[in-house]
């Protein structure tokens, strides 16, 4: 009895060390702060990489008193698919790693291998950083000018049931009350998905 607790206790450490350095690679695979002078990278929902910013502001020595309150950066999309929108935060961090400022970007219509310069009004840089990051929120793929979207199937319409001689219109979706007798029955008529 004593053995098979030992065992079970063991057997608990060891998968609870596993989940937990699983739990640190895949931490370290997503957006990595960076020197102010490097290119930083934000993957998409997939885990590939989306897009690339580059800092154009190089003043970037705030203070409580006195934060920067505006940047300019370049995005560059990096992905295979050309965006019709694409925001995001960035994220600035002193030299304790302390994150000392935080704010949005976004650009319009950024096709594939395309750069973009935008900036972050309303940022609040409370240090002088010496990394940063950017994380892509939102990437809304341009659609080819024979897409509409999401694709859905047609509706046929003017839809009618008989029964016995007695014709009544049908919508999809919605229920319809049919007396068969002496008896009320109800109906609905769905597509099959």
């Amino acid at each position: 009895m004593i053995i098979k607790m030992i065992a079970i206790c063991g057997l608990v450490l060891s998968l609870t060390a596993l989940s937990v350095s699983a739990q640190q690679a895949a931490q370290s695979i997503g957006e990595q702060a960076v020197a102010l002078a490097q290119t930083t990278v934000a993957f998409d929902g997939r885990g590939a990489p989306a897009i690339e910013g580059t800092l154009r502001t190089t003043a970037l020595h705030g203070a409580p008193d006195t934060p920067v309150t505006n940047i300019r950066l370049v995005v560059k999309n990096v992905g295979p698919l050309p965006y019709s929108y694409v925001s995001g935060l960035v994220t600035f961090y002193d030299g304790s790693a302390v994150r000392c400022g935080e704010g949005i970007f976004k650009a319009d219509e950024v096709l594939a291998n395309e750069s973009v310069e935008t900036d972050t009004p309303g940022i609040r840089i409370r240090c002088a950083p010496t990394t940063w990051r950017i994380v892509a929120t939102n990437l809304l793929p341009r659609l080819s000018p024979g897409l509409t979207g999401v694709q859905t199937a047609a509706r046929p319409s003017n839809l009618i049931i008989s029964v016995d001689g007695e014709e009544h219109p049908i919508q999809l979706d919605r229920p319809m009350v049919l007396n068969l007798g002496e008896r009320q029955r109800t109906i609905i008529v769905r597509q099959n998905p």
